[in-house]
């Protein structure tokens, strides 16, 4: 009898348990639901970042490895102290905050961007995503949501100077890449090193697919479509591809007052033309495709001379790697026409700096545009033309994005500016989205 009733007393302890867990759940998951963020304290900390580095002209000269850049971390780590994270700062300089979940077995979900900036540039490039993710954390421990996963708030090393940290993350950082020059005048193998890393022992930085449960981060659009068409948040399909090409143009340089107009084999001539194919071609077809000639130079370059030679840059962005060689392919037929009736020889030889596109996970767009129907703000699905370090990270975990409003699409200018409603509407975003990851 005795036994009997202490197994129905454990039996009602059980139940009574579950129930309570059950109870404390719900409640978290509804209190969860009403989190906003602080917008007063995100703003002064976008004010308080901008300090660092700022000059007379009213831009931010924070570009890596840098004192100003060596300073800022100093108080961006303060702030994530503040947060209940744990810093380090890892082989690569990327400083890495940390936060338990509740079951450290499962991968990090990790979310954040960069701290460095562009010489004489903006507030928001970068910051938004570094300080909108510390901001996260800050409301995660005040209102006590404990989240199944771990949680990891990090800023990566020279995103400006070529994703640095991101990818030596990736495991694609070359040794050769530890020996370019910075903005700081200092090597990357120098700045890294000043920044508390190890360049010697990158290989520890390292994160293998699986490592991470996924990577978010938020950033300005950079453009002027969110603001243009009055959507309140961007949904980053994918970060575009970008291929590079030098075009050749080789004509015969002569006296410009003594050879007629139709004896002439006029290089410059035949680039005018090709840049308008340029346009025409990329136009052409449906789509956000871009294509630039950015660069021109002509040959011996005297006002008296018919250029005899041109070298010119051509630039194709797209989330397709497929219609990037499906357009270069119609530009090099219009050159061809070109060169026949210009008596001109165009060359193209690609350039080793090309980035292929990175998608952005489909569940985590879903994730993204849900938490913004939720909060009551408006989406648009568009790819980013910009390159970020989730780029990068969608190689070895699944990535999303999201964008806000940049106002007149300035960006890398000390004009950069983002609206504080637009901030926290982005940040809250961001909130929401790292819950419902942390749930699916």
């Amino acid at each position: 009898m005795i036994k009997r009733l202490l197994c129905l007393a454990l039996g009602a302890g059980v139940v009574l348990g579950l129930l309570i867990l059950r109870v404390n759940t719900m409640t978290q998951e509804m209190s969860a639901g009403d989190l906003r963020i602080n917008a007063h304290r995100l703003e002064q900390h976008i004010l308080g970042l901008a300090e660092f580095g700022k000059n007379e002209k009213g831009g931010l000269d924070r570009v890596a490895y840098s004192d100003a850049d060596i300073r800022s971390r100093k108080y961006l780590m303060s702030l994530m102290k503040d947060a209940g994270l744990s810093v380090r700062v890892d082989e690569a300089g990327n400083i890495i905050g940390h936060r338990e979940g509740q079951n450290p077995e499962l991968p990090p979900i990790m979310f954040g961007s960069h701290s460095d900036t562009v010489p004489n540039g903006g507030k928001y490039d970068g910051a938004l995503g570094v300080l909108g993710a510390i901001e996260c954390a800050h409301i995660l421990q005040e209102n006590a949501i404990a989240t199944r996963h771990p949680l990891e708030v990090i800023v990566f090393t020279d995103e400006e100077g070529g994703l640095v940290g991101s990818r030596a993350m990736t495991g694609t950082l070359t040794l050769d890449a530890l020996d370019v020059v910075s903005h700081s005048g200092k090597t990357v193998r120098e700045g890294i090193r000043a920044l508390e890393g190890d360049p010697e022992n990158l290989s520890k930085v390292i994160r293998q697919k699986g490592n991470i449960k996924a990577f978010l981060e938020i950033h300005i659009e950079q453009g002027r479509i969110l603001e243009t068409k009055g959507i309140d948040i961007g949904v980053v399909e994918g970060i575009v591809g970008i291929s590079w090409w030098d075009v050749t143009i080789e004509g015969f340089a002569n006296h410009a007052g003594t050879t007629p107009m139709d004896m002439r084999q006029d290089a410059m001539l035949a680039a005018a033309h090709l840049v308008v194919a340029v346009n025409r071609v990329v136009t052409g077809v449906p789509g956000r495709q871009v294509g630039t000639v950015g660069r021109i130079h002509a040959e011996p370059g005297a006002p008296n001379v018919i250029p005899g030679r041109v070298v010119m840059s051509l630039e194709l962005r797209d989330l397709s790697s497929e219609k990037i060689q499906s357009l270069f392919e119609k530009i090099q037929e219009e050159a061809r026409q070109i060169s026949r009736e210009t008596d001109t020889r165009i060359s193209f030889t690609g350039i080793d700096a090309m980035a292929l596109p990175a998608p952005t996970d489909p569940a985590i767009r879903r994730h993204i545009a849900a938490s913004a129907e939720e909060l009551g703000l408006s989406t648009l699905f568009m790819p980013s033309g910009a390159g970020h370090d989730a780029q990068d990270m969608a190689r070895i975990a699944p990535t999303g994005m999201i964008f806000i409003p940049s106002v007149g699409g300035i960006s890398h200018s000390p004009k950069e500016f983002s609206r504080t409603e637009d901030m926290v509407n982005g940040v809250n975003v961001l909130l929401h989205s790292i819950l419902r990851i942390d749930r699916d």
